[in-house]
């Protein structure tokens, strides 16, 4: 993908084991999105807004951590990819702090925050159809 397409902030290769970039999968964070894009022949791409961030986790393995890469997990509010893993990127922790600064902003911009995408509690379904009253 060319940068004229749209504009990144960052992008990167997942990584192997030897912290190479032989893959097909690459990242893109723009100031709005995230995106990962997978496939040599037949590529898909997948976009998550940034305001839909609940939550993140950096996870170092030992070797990762031997080659100075990491994975971030991200929970997000999103049907298709409830749970987004940014598997083995470069420098994770200026990783992390780019998602933070383009989250907080987006959430700025939107009005929202993490607690205010949960729906509080989920109300158990009581029309089932039967009319539990005439049970006794």
């Amino acid at each position: 993908m060319k940068k004229d397409v749209f504009e990144y902030v960052w992008t990167d290769k997942k990584r192997t084991f030897l912290g190479l970039p032989w893959s097909f999968t690459r990242y893109y964070l723009t100031e709005t999105k995230f995106v990962t894009r997978t496939g040599f022949l037949s590529v898909q791409e997948d976009e998550l807004e940034l305001y839909r961030v609940l939550d993140k986790k950096l996870v170092l393995t030992a070797g990762d951590r031997m080659v100075g890469c990491g994975t971030i997990e991200m929970n997000v509010r999103d049907v298709d990819t409830p749970k987004k893993i940014i598997k083995s990127v470069k420098n994770p922790r200026e990783v992390m702090k780019l998602l933070d600064k383009y989250i907080d902003i987006n959430r700025d911009k939107y009005r929202t925050r993490g607690r205010d995408m949960y729906s509080g509690y989920d109300e158990p379904d009581y029309h089932d159809g039967h009319d539990d009253h005439d049970d006794y």
